[in-house]
């Protein structure tokens, strides 16, 4: 467990704010007290995020900015500066997806996941390390996904990226004791979202119901709290937290099930396939027998 802290008067700055998890931790932060930057993109959303914040009484401030980008990740440290004199939490949220099976596309589609989903975030750590470790009871908020517990067919990269951050997060939080800032994980299930609107592709022969997820704004709920008591790891929602069990103590029950979902989405093609290969079998056995 990390430090215990309240939020309210609290410098924090979210990447991905303009829309879905992002939005609702702005808002619901904001309204706890919080001093919320919000960074993204979209100029416009972040402009409509920020008023409607203020009129709920909040300090929500933003600042447009890609996380791929080494400019605009001194941009979002430069806000910070400029309009709280530092920062005492940063909420990595900025990520992008896309489904279809690996061996189906190009390599371009791991790297621009990646780039967005972990290289964005540990290059955005690394730029606010020196003003975070002068901040008050400091953390830095990665927010992952229940895929980067286990990893979701047709959904490979999304889930090696988050992975990546599982793995990334766990070293750091050892090297940053010291320092005394905190390193928290956030792993949501489904959310009622855009996000599978905006991703990169869709090409999976079966789409996740997000509607039947947790809502943005409980899972933004969940992850405040979650920063007021330093919790390490947060898995959200109970089909999230049965999936982590059972891929954790019972990891061959976990790989049977997912691969018979797959087989069963390809039986038709498997069957084909077999039908090809006996043929192939019974022409070239027919073959040697006719053979003088």
């Amino acid at each position: 467990m990390g430090q215990r802290r309240r939020l309210a008067g609290m410098r924090m700055l979210i990447t991905g704010a303009s829309q879905g998890i992002g939005r609702a931790l702005a808002l619901a932060a904001a309204a706890r007290g919080a001093l919320v930057l919000a960074a993204a993109r979209n100029e416009d959303l972040l402009k409509e995020l920020s008023s409607q914040g203020r009129y709920q009484g909040g300090t929500l401030e933003w600042v447009q900015a890609d996380v791929t980008s080494a400019v605009d990740r001194q941009k979002m440290v430069d806000a910070a500066l400029r309009q709280f004199g530092g920062l005492d939490i940063l909420v990595n949220n900025a990520g992008i997806g896309a489904t279809g099976h690996f061996a189906d596309v190009g390599p371009e589609r791991m790297r621009k996941i990646f780039e967005v989903n972990f290289f964005g975030l540990t290059e955005t750590v690394r730029v606010f390390l020196p003003i975070l470790k002068k901040g008050t009871k400091p953390a830095i908020v990665n927010i992952s996904s229940i895929a980067g517990k286990r990893g979701i067919p047709a959904r490979s990269e999304y889930s090696a990226s988050k992975f990546a951050v599982q793995g990334f997060s766990e070293a750091l939080r050892a090297e940053l004791a010291k320092d005394g800032v905190d390193v928290l994980v956030v792993c949501p299930g489904l959310t009622q979202t855009n996000f599978s609107q905006n991703m990169i592709e869709q090409k999976a022969l079966v789409q996740m119901d997000h509607l039947r997820g947790m809502t943005a704004e409980q899972v933004a709920a969940k992850t405040l709290r979650a920063i007021e008591k330093g919790k390490n790891e947060t898995a959200l929602s109970f089909k999230g937290k049965l999936l982590v069990f059972v891929s954790r103590f019972l990891p061959r029950l976990a790989d049977l099930v997912v691969k018979r979902k797959v087989r069963a989405l390809f039986q038709a093609e498997i069957e084909a396939r077999h039908a090809q290969k006996l043929q192939s079998t019974q022409a070239g056995d027919k073959k040697s027998h006719a053979a003088p």
